[in-house]
């Protein structure tokens, strides 16, 4: 079968570039990330003529992802970020047992953050559709069930309602999908019309959970989860017995109204609603700023959800959840940043409670970082000093997919004995005979991009 994408293998298997969520202006690749994708195309051209191969039929193999990670450990090192790698043997970059044995897996893999926003939503690739969506999520990657999730904006300028969302759910339902995906409601208890509007999100679309942007608001001003407007809506949620509202924390829009995007309100809700689940999206991680060690008075970032945990008397593996969304994405531009975003969030949060979400279909297919997220490795040099946990296979597991089973209540060993049998998973074997994924990406590159993305949707606080 001739293959539609990319036929002369030119794009990477694994996307480092600009691309951001349309949450936040996209953040250019710094000179280690540009050499390490000029580094990359290099070896993949090495190592496509070592195995015989092209450069699109390497790409697409196991051994393009493994080659272009091996690339990424190289330019990193030169760098001087060693504080976490893709743990692969160097054989893999061309040995395709090798590669498989290293990059595949059979987790139960649970995306918390997925979006779908149709085909003129995404902008200047052309692509879209939820056949592009099932064939990205489901086919090209190795996505097992999926949360849609929802973006800041008016009511009237929604860039995808839920009668879309859910019609996207019915199509994998259609092809006998043991309920792949689940819904969010949107819930921005400081616009007219969203807490009235839960009550038929919850009895006619069955949503999973509620999802709100407490940075935002029509008029510009955020909210806090502790405030009158917060309150109404933990108070609905718990009255509409949908227990699981799920936050963005993190990733600010940009300075008006920053303290709402910080996540300091999440520990005193977490105290004062013990039977609510709250699960913060991005873990009040900031793009563009490098995370350390665990520091009680920064006042921001990942640090700032730990410390208002702390404060408030929450243990570790809680009614609080920490999700991956975007966070991941980035981190995988800096292993340093990477191994301390991963090993605060597991040593503090607990092991139980990290999720893995994607943040896709911004990102295009999840699979590459599905993949680095298998090779990914704290070094010993930064367990030791900080007391974080090695990135055992049991771990990676549990935040794929095993802890939000939690929150969601799924029984992962029964979605994966249907799905493993169902038409989703019978057309994703034949599919992968011969696999046609793009490589491409959907949210903003450019300010202009995402400056056309913020209208579309009726403007955001920035």
């Amino acid at each position: 079968m001739a293959l539609s994408f990319d036929p002369e293998g030119k794009r990477l298997p694994i996307k480092l570039d600009s691309t951001c969520n349309g949450e936040f202006l996209p953040i250019p690749l710094d000179a280690a990330n540009r050499q390490a994708n000029r580094l990359a195309q290099a070896w993949a051209s090495e190592n496509a003529r070592r195995r015989g191969l092209d450069r699109r039929a390497f790409m697409v193999s196991a051994c393009g992802g493994a080659s272009t990670l091996l690339a990424f450990n190289a330019a990193n090192a030169a760098a001087g970020r060693t504080g976490g790698f893709f743990e692969l043997e160097q054989v893999a970059a061309v040995d395709p047992d090798a590669a498989f044995d290293q990059l595949a897996g059979r987790e139960f893999v649970f995306d918390v953050q997925g979006h779908f926003v149709g085909q003129h939503g995404l902008g200047r690739t052309g692509l879209g559709g939820a056949e592009q969506f099932i064939k990205d999520i489901f086919l090209d990657s190795d996505t097992d069930m999926m949360v849609l999730s929802f973006i800041p904006s008016r009511r009237e300028k929604e860039l995808l309602t839920i009668r879309e969302a859910d019609e996207v759910r019915r199509i994998v339902d259609r092809m006998e999908g043991t309920h792949r995906l689940l819904l969010h409601g949107r819930a921005n208890p400081n616009q007219a019309g969203d807490l009235e509007g839960m009550d038929e999100l919850a009895e006619g679309w069955g949503v999973s959970a509620w999802k709100c942007y407490t940075q935002w608001g029509p008029d510009g001003r955020g909210f806090f989860l502790h405030d009158d407007t917060g309150l109404r809506l933990i108070e609905k949620a718990r009255k509409l017995g949908v227990k699981n509202i799920c936050i963005h924390k993190g990733l600010p829009f940009g300075r008006r109204s920053y303290q709402h995007s910080l996540a300091s309100d999440i520990g005193i809700v977490a105290r004062m609603f013990p039977d609510v689940n709250f699960l913060v999206y991005h873990s009040g991680y900031i793009a563009g700023e490098p995370e350390g060690p665990y520091d009680p008075k920064r006042g921001e970032g990942v640090d700032e959800l730990i410390r208002s945990l702390e404060a408030n008397g929450i243990p570790r593996n809680a009614n609080v959840y920490a999700e991956l969304g975007s966070t991941w994405r980035y981190a995988m531009r800096d292993p340093d940043s990477a191994a301390h975003i991963l090993g605060k969030l597991v040593k503090h949060i607990g092991e139980q409670n990290v999720l893995y979400g994607s943040d896709c279909i911004w990102y295009g297919s999840p699979q590459d970082q599905i993949q680095a997220f298998r090779a990914f490795q704290i070094s010993e040099e930064f367990q030791e000093k900080y007391g974080y946990p090695k990135m055992t296979a049991e771990l990676r597991a549990r935040i794929f997919g095993l802890n939000a089973t939690r929150p969601y209540g799924i029984d992962a060993a029964e979605v994966l004995k249907r799905a493993r049998l169902d038409a989703v998973e019978r057309r994703r074997a034949e599919y992968r005979e011969n696999p046609d994924p793009h490589f491409l990406t959907f949210g903003p590159k450019t300010r202009r991009e995402f400056l056309a993305n913020l209208k579309a949707r009726g403007g955001a606080p920035v």
